[in-house]
């Protein structure tokens, strides 16, 4: 295969938008969105407590294990802040990125990566301070071709329909990608629900009934 575009832009997307967005846990927007939510299955690199957030443009890249040539291309094309993002297949047989593109990533301020299919040098990408990192598999056995380019391109990660240049937010408990669409039209509702749980937190302190707090019969 040999579909390459050029590289996203998230230019028509407000800074403001983005900086209300970078707000918003995992957990509101997939109770707001389920299409949004990225399975499960891919999981941070690190334990909870200590994995990076993850906020950035999606840079995708559609390999077909054990050619990552499509990887190499998209790296070249990210900028500071994106999301590399990796649609292998699932496929556990081969890692798709380890320590020296992980390195080199980290290097240029690249916001993580996300790989539906396997990584390794698990220990050297958690130490990178900042990078974030989400893997279905982690394998130690490397690529052995580098011939694909299908970069930036739509793809599909744990059953996510992924655009080049949507918004790719993680934490603690998993993942979900955003388009231009959903930045606009679930923003309001989602502050909206930090403000409800904020407000069940203080009543909750508060010794009131639960029964009440929450309209309970």
């Amino acid at each position: 295969m040999s579909e390459t575009t050029q590289a996203p832009t998230t230019d028509r997307i407000d800074a403001e938008l983005l900086r209300r967005w970078s707000r918003i846990p995992v957990p509101v927007i997939v109770d707001l969105a389920a299409e949004c939510q990225i399975d499960i299955a891919l999981r941070p690199l690190k334990p909870a407590g200590q994995q990076p957030a993850l906020f950035g443009r999606a840079v995708t890249a559609r390999c077909a294990p054990p050619d990552f040539g499509a990887v190499l291309r998209a790296i070249g094309t990210m900028q500071r802040g994106d999301v590399l993002v990796i649609d292998a297949g699932g496929e556990a047989a081969w890692a798709m990125i380890g320590d020296v593109l992980g390195g080199h990533l980290h290097r240029i301020g690249a916001a993580g990566i996300v790989c539906d299919g396997a990584v390794r040098d698990t220990g050297a990408l958690a130490a990178m301070e900042g990078l974030s990192v989400y893997a279905r598999h982690i394998n130690p056995r490397g690529p052995t071709g580098a011939a694909t380019t299908e970069v930036n391109v739509p793809v599909t990660i744990g059953g996510c329909r992924v655009s080049p240049g949507d918004i790719i937010i993680g934490d603690d408990d998993g993942l979900a990608a955003l388009t231009p669409g959903h930045l606009l039209d679930l923003i309001g509702p989602a502050e909206a629900k930090l403000v409800l749980e904020a407000e069940w937190t203080r009543r909750l302190a508060a010794d009131e009934p639960i029964a009440r707090i929450f309209n309970l019969s």
